[in-house]
């Protein structure tokens, strides 16, 4: 938008940019970049499970360790987790703020799930006496499933204290900027957990 400021006589009208600010562009770019860091954070620890993946120091295998079971079924719980969020979304480009809280609280409920099977995992072989110190394909798998789990948990904060804020201010602009950033990255986790789950664990077994 220009405007002119009134000049004086025999002189040529100044005019003057008002620069308009989208918030919401500025933040989504934003949160892509930190998106892309970190992408190259778990391009680095597939590549060290890639390196590592097979040094078993004469212990336990893949195949001796995983049930691609349980993993299917904790796998099904991330993708539920996205599709419910995917309604959320739907819902609040309605104005819905009911819908969009009710399929927030499944998201959180199928992330949780999640995070509840991944925690048996570790734990039960850290009871077999496969921990990760016990190889180096056992330190690169708790390093790279192990950081995925702490953006789940981090992202299941941050959809908690959403909640809250939706509960106390409803769907302003600000909230739903929010819910889209948090959205890219509860989709990012999705994505990451599927390149998880073929190289880790369904590679793992059937090599």
């Amino acid at each position: 938008m220009m405007h002119t400021d009134t000049a004086p006589p025999g002189t040529a009208p100044v005019f003057h940019h008002e620069e308009e600010h989208h918030p919401e562009t500025s933040t989504l770019l934003g949160f892509w970049i930190y998106l892309m860091s970190d992408c190259l954070i778990f391009a680095v620890l597939f590549a060290t499970y890639g390196v590592l993946g097979r040094n078993y120091a004469a212990g336990p295998s893949p195949k001796d360790l995983f049930d691609l079971p349980l993993v299917a079924l904790n796998t099904s719980m991330l993708l539920f987790s996205s599709i419910t969020y995917g309604f959320a979304m739907l819902a609040m480009d309605k104005g819905r703020t009911a819908a969009t809280q009710a399929w927030l609280a499944v998201t959180g409920l199928f992330g949780a799930a999640f995070l509840g099977i991944e925690l048996y995992e570790f734990a039960h072989l850290i009871h077999e006496g496969a921990g990760p110190g016990r190889s180096a394909f056992l330190s690169a798998f708790f390093t790279l499933v192990g950081t995925h789990g702490l953006h789940v948990t981090f992202g299941l904060i941050w959809l908690i204290v959403l909640m809250i804020q939706v509960a106390q201010r409803g769907l302003i602009p600000e909230n739903t900027r929010r819910l889209m950033c948090l959205s890219m990255f509860w989709h990012f986790l999705d994505v990451i957990w599927i390149g998880v789950f073929t190289f880790v664990y369904l590679m793992g077994v059937l090599q």
